[in-house]
């Protein structure tokens, strides 16, 4: 095993066991590992064991993952689909009913009925490991498995684990104006709030913000689930490419968290990707670190609806993959620092920290992305990220200003005073973010 260790995956709800889809099969190609978890020649390193251990049938490997939902649908498709050979069945963990888009029925009924399996065979997991670093957790809190369930399996982790260990999270979030389910702002409002203390860094993704993407960027008029999953795939593949393969520069979670969160509350940055080039255009990809993370910097390429220009950096965390030169990099930093092109808070050392993995990005194949021989993740903790919260709150208030569905969370197990103390929570948070926001901006940028 690598000095590097491992980290596990954890996929809650239907959004997070569809996002496992995207990740695992590039995970996959990325390894060279077929769908039935062999091996397809002998690894000249050691980089697969992060993601991967040994299932005991030579030469194959399986994902370190659990994948959790309350009912078996959309993991009963990963049992006949073409992957079932790769994920061991004790890692597959299903109900036999759902959490009925109720934050409360997944909280209480659900985790009664799920968190000890759910818990087990993550620890099964994690005894399998010779030194652990982290979780990677996905969920979307909009509905009540990844809000409710999601939540109990989040503090259960920090119990049992403790906070030495990094749990980072990928939140899909309400969209600002695509709802389908009318309870959305109550699930999203109450998991924030009570998982608030769980995670190290949650990066919050919004499907609107992945329809542009693919609509306006990458000329998919129509997308399908399958093509927003496929691009957090890309953007997760690249955020963990450093966890992973050798590299110039490389930057483990804990080094994440130390740069990029100033307070433990203020740990919700924002992820930007590029190259985002559609296959029809596959000959303008190749672009020039400059070009690299200026596109990395636009609205067009974030995975959440705000706009950082209104806002203060405290912290920036670029993750370059591929043949990326530092001298290509430090010209890069020295003409953004020239520009003065973004306003930092004047309290923050940090600037920008840089990592570098020497394997170029992967893509699977027919798929809406361009091939690229370099890409670029930008992970940046800015003060205009309250604005999904502002959002959120704004959405909440408006049904429990006439209590509206209260009664059906109450029937749950919920106190009506929780609604109360969650809205609270996020109106300090989002007052957090303004005190932060008000602090002066510094003139520098530093390496």
């Amino acid at each position: 095993m690598g000095s590097r260790g491992e980290i596990i995956q954890i996929h809650i709800g239907q959004a997070g066991v569809q996002i496992a889809n995207a990740c695992w099969e590039l995970y996959c190609l990325e390894h060279g590992i077929m769908s039935n978890g062999r091996l397809m020649s002998k690894p000249c390193d050691d980089s697969f064991l992060t993601f991967f251990e040994f299932s005991g049938r030579d030469p194959c490997v399986q994902p370190r993952l659990v994948m959790i939902d309350t009912e078996p649908t959309v993991i009963d498709e990963i049992r006949t689909g073409a992957y079932r050979n790769l994920f061991h069945p004790e890692t597959l963990i299903t109900g036999k009913d759902d959490s009925g888009s109720n934050f409360a029925r997944g909280y209480n009924l659900m985790a009664s009925e799920l968190l000890d399996r759910s818990m087990n065979a993550i620890r099964r997991v994690a005894d399998r490991c010779r030194s652990l670093r982290g979780f990677l957790v996905f969920r979307a809190i909009g509905g009540g498995t990844g809000s409710g369930l999601g939540t109990r399996i989040m503090e259960k982790l920090v119990e049992d684990f403790g906070k030495k260990m990094t749990i980072i999270e990928f939140l899909v979030y309400p969209s600002p104006s695509i709802s389908p389910v009318i309870v959305e702002p109550y699930n999203a409002l109450l998991a924030t709030h009570f998982s608030m203390d769980c995670a190290d860094i949650s990066f919050i993704v919004d499907n609107e913000a992945l329809y542009d993407i693919c609509a306006n960027t990458l000329n998919v008029p129509a997308p399908t689930y399958t093509n927003l999953n496929r691009i957090i795939g890309q953007v997760v593949a690249s955020f963990t490419a450093t966890q992973r393969f050798a590299g110039q520069s490389i930057v483990s979670f804990q080094e994440l968290q130390t740069n990029l969160v100033p307070y433990p509350r203020i740990h919700y940055p924002l992820i930007n990707y590029a190259p985002l080039v559609p296959i029809t255009n596959a000959q303008f990809v190749d672009m020039s670190t400059a070009q690299l993370t200026s596109q990395c910097f636009q609205m067009s390429t974030q995975l959440v609806r705000c706009n950082p220009a209104h806002g203060k950096y405290m912290a920036c965390v670029l993750l370059y993959r591929g043949d990326v030169a530092p001298n290509e990099i430090n010209s890069t930093l020295e003409n953004i620092r020239r520009a003065k092109t973004f306003k930092f808070v004047d309290w923050s050392p940090t600037g920008f920290k840089i990592g570098v993995s020497n394997m170029p990005p992967v893509y699977v194949p027919n798929g809406d992305l361009a091939p690229a021989s370099r890409a670029c993740v930008a992970i940046s903790n800015n003060t205009n990220i309250r604005i999904a919260w502002c959002r959120l709150v704004n959405k909440f208030d408006k049904l429990y200003q006439r209590r509206a569905f209260v009664y059906h969370y109450v029937g749950e197990g919920l106190e009506e005073g929780n609604f109360n103390e969650a809205s609270e929570n996020i109106c300090q948070l989002v007052h957090d973010y303004l005190e932060v926001d008000a602090s002066a901006p510094g003139s520098d940028v530093e390496d």
